[in-house]
């Protein structure tokens, strides 16, 4: 088994040699057994506290590097360009706890029909969608989601 022992800054000069593809639930875990995208079964031995992110790197025992995919999985995603609607239904979420995906005109959560009806009530339109999942760390987190585009 291959073992994962340490998260490498990011870098452009360096190139992942395999890649590993997680949903949230597995991506915020530090003691993990999983199989890389080829097969090949790894383990995760990291410092706990950090979310892995779609393209952080992780370095094994040996400097094998892999590169963290983030799965898609089953997510209520709602477009919107009215700001102050957008933040009203962000406001609403965030008050009841759920993690949220916010980019510019872009607001995701894990799939939840209640959810979706009570920002269908506001005038929203919400779409289920298979899409990666990536919410904000909050206030305090160690480790954030800073880049806000499509995968």
């Amino acid at each position: 088994m291959i073992n994962l022992i340490k998260k490498l800054p990011k870098s452009e000069s360096i190139s992942e040699q395999a890649t590993l593809t997680l949903p949230l639930d597995s991506r915020v875990k530090s003691r993990l057994r999983s199989r890389l995208d080829d097969g090949r079964d790894v383990g995760l031995y990291l410092d706990r506290g950090h979310v892995l992110q779609h393209g952080d790197l992780l370095a094994s025992e040996d400097g094998l590097i892999i590169k963290i995919v983030a799965a898609n999985e089953t997510v209520s995603t709602v477009y919107c360009d009215d700001a102050l609607l957008m933040a009203r239904a962000c406001y609403h979420l965030g008050n009841r706890h759920i993690p949220l995906q916010i980019n510019a005109g872009q607001m995701r959560y894990r799939h939840d029909h209640v959810l979706d009806d009570m920002l269908e009530g506001f005038g929203l339109e919400v779409k289920v969608e298979l899409a990666p999942f990536e919410p904000e760390s909050g206030a305090y987190g160690s480790s954030g989601s800073h880049h806000h585009h499509e995968h």
